[in-house]
């Protein structure tokens, strides 16, 4: 009984300390993300200087978080150690997305422009840590380099669930404090409002709070466990119906072949969706790979089919990125979607094995499942490491896919997409572009403007893929008002592309063969020449005002969203009741700048109805 109680004072004592060595970690870590924020906002050093400032930040936001989750299960050298190696990853990521992207739009301009990680950088280092160091942490537990399998789901399952309260603790207290702010404001206290409003209050105080929900979670196991195996059990029963549509889809193949499937041009990124969810609800089912008897035989069974369903859904995703390289090349998004199909296909192999060596055995339940989700994380692990740094950087890979294209001819010189290079090509694309400038034979022109336009460009008005540099013909798109209308000299019908359509919202008949839009006949600038009002006929779609500006025709305006398939208005424009009116607010004219004021926008329901709202005055 005494010894049992010294335990226990034991225990209590360790959880206390680690407490506290949490929480100054926490503290710590939000006076580095001020000093940080600080630069920022001042456009002072280490900001400034990009390959300093972004390892500092990424380590400054991943590692602490390391720390917090390792003290108490990693010893003092064994943490130290791991922190170093996770270290030397970060800041490995964080240099080579500084160095890559050096001399990018925006990203050092000539007003000190402070440039972050990129999104992809920081979600994937953050999924990098993740899965190390679940790895770690169960292999110091089980004292081995490769921990059993249960040891791996314990300690990722309570990871990820520490992890996600705590995010949602940080946003509790950011709510709880802005109500207490609101509060005091009643009574004219204005005090919480501003230190709400303060960085050197705000960050440390939500990193304690994210301290201090990592070890209350790491405190209670048994929350957790209880947490863990409520949203198990709850995701393992959408694995029957997840099943039976994905088995569905590719009954359906053989009937409706793949034709509708490629037109889709993003049949690879449903597919590997697809493939995730039904690998995440299989493990929902099989969890540590002890509890076959109390999962109910249906998703047993439905767990053992979509085991076999992974395979062919693989295989046409496959098939489906192989046909778009082979059509367009390669660019960063094919090759990060083709690393996720090396991920994928590994689980899909791995896992129709354990169905070929289970699937009729009463005693087996995917006994080949734990085994290739280890080897699955450590592939991850090195794809990951691979794509990040310059072993295989998704830019230089594709812009040498690119170029290669360019140069046999496989892509047309006036047809190429200069302006991937320069905004998506990261240094590798503008080395690239500067080769071009010097590019002779009998393309060279067209090559050298090219490639110079491109880089006298700060920004793209509309990030297309590759392919859609090729020009659209909307000849039989569009239907002219009034009636025996035709357009003006000059309109173009074959050269509308990515360059001079400004917004990804510009009216599918501009960008898609076969949409189709009606087009009125409309002086708008009063400069007695029409412009081109181009209406989508579906509700989905968008309008625009096409105009010539210096001997070229491009977008010039747009018209509110609800006009797209508003019948009663479509009616009346195209029955000629229709007229260019002078704007009911004028605009602002400050310090010789011309700022345009627009009434508040209208509604669907107010705009698109047959009774007219009056003219506001």
């Amino acid at each position: 009984m005494q010894a049992d109680t010294a335990q226990t004072v034991l225990e209590s004592s360790t959880n206390l300390s680690t407490g506290y060595a949490r929480i100054a970690a926490g503290l710590l870590q939000g006076l580095g993300v001020y000093l940080l924020h600080l630069a920022v906002v001042s456009k002072a050093w280490p900001a400034t200087s990009p390959l300093l400032f972004l390892p500092l930040l990424m380590a400054c936001v991943l590692l602490p978080v390391l720390l917090i989750s390792g003290l108490g299960h990693l010893q003092g050298r064994k943490l130290a150690a791991w922190l170093a190696l996770a270290a030397l990853a970060v800041v490995a990521f964080a240099l080579h997305d500084a160095w890559r992207n050096a001399g990018a739009p925006g990203y050092a301009g000539p007003e000190g422009q402070v440039r972050l990680p990129s999104a992809l950088v920081s979600v994937f280092s953050a999924a990098f840590c993740f899965i190390a160091h679940s790895m770690v942490k169960a292999g110091a537990q089980d004292e081995r380099w490769l921990a059993s399998y249960a040891t791996y789901f314990e300690t990722a399952w309570k990871l990820f669930i520490q992890c996600a309260f705590s995010a949602m603790f940080v946003g509790a207290t950011w709510a709880m404090l802005a109500l207490g702010s609101e509060l005091f404001m009643l009574v004219k206290l204005s005090f919480l409002h501003t230190l709400l409003g303060k960085a050197w209050f705000i960050a440390p105080v939500m990193c304690f709070a994210f301290a201090c929900a990592m070890h209350i979670t790491d405190v209670r196991p048994a929350i957790v466990r209880g947490i863990r195996t409520l949203l198990l059990v709850l995701m393992s029963w959408l694995l029957p119906v997840t099943v039976l549509l994905l088995g569905g889809f590719l009954c359906t193949l053989p009937f409706t072949g793949l034709d509708a499937l490629w037109k889709t041009g993003h049949a690879t990124a449903v597919l590997l969706g697809a493939d995730a969810m039904l690998v995440v609800l299989i493990n929902a089912a099989y969890q540590n790979g002890e509890v076959e008897r109390s999962v109910a035989p249906l998703v047993r069974l439905a767990a053992r089919v979509g085991a076999m369903l992974l395979l062919p859904v693989m295989a046409i995703a496959v098939y489906a990125l192989a046909l778009r390289v082979g059509d367009y090349g390669w660019s960063s998004d094919r090759i990060i979607a083709a690393a996720c199909l090396l991920v994928g296909t590994f689980y899909a192999v791995g896992y129709a094995v354990g169905y070929a060596f289970g699937a009729w055995r009463r005693d087996a339940w995917l006994p080949t499942l734990a085994t290739t989700n280890v080897g699955a994380a450590c592939l991850v692990l090195a794809v990951l490491f691979a794509l990040f740094t310059p072993l295989a950087d998704p830019a230089r890979i594709s812009v040498n896919s690119q170029m290669a294209r360019l140069e046999s001819g496989a892509v047309k010189a006036d047809k190429f997409d200069y302006e991937y290079l320069r905004f998506e090509g990261a240094r590798y694309g503008r080395a690239a572009l500067e080769s071009l400038k010097l590019a002779g034979g009998p393309d060279g022109p067209q090559k050298r403007a090219g490639a110079a336009a491109a880089l006298a460009t700060d920004y793209r008005s509309w990030r297309a893929p590759a392919e859609m540099a090729v020009a659209v013909d909307i000849s039989t798109n569009l239907a002219v008002w009034p009636q025996g209308s035709r357009l003006p000299d000059g309109f173009p019908l074959r050269s509308w592309t990515a360059r001079n359509l400004h917004g990804a919202l510009a009216p599918r008949c501009l960008r898609e063969q076969g949409a189709h839009c009606d087009a009125f006949l409309l002086d708008l600038t009063g400069d007695g020449k029409p412009e081109v009002v181009v209406v989508g006929t579906e509700l989905s779609d968008s309008s625009a005002v096409l105009g010539e500006q210096g001997g070229k025709w491009e977008q010039v305006g747009s018209l509110p969203y609800a006009l797209a398939g508003c019948a009663p208005l479509l009616a009346k424009l195209k029955a000629g009741e229709v007229r260019a009116v002078a704007k009911p607010m004028m605009d602002l004219e400050v310090g010789g700048q011309r700022i345009v004021a627009n009434p508040t926008r209208l509604e669907r329901t107010k705009l698109c109805s047959a009774t007219p709202e009056p003219l506001p005055h």
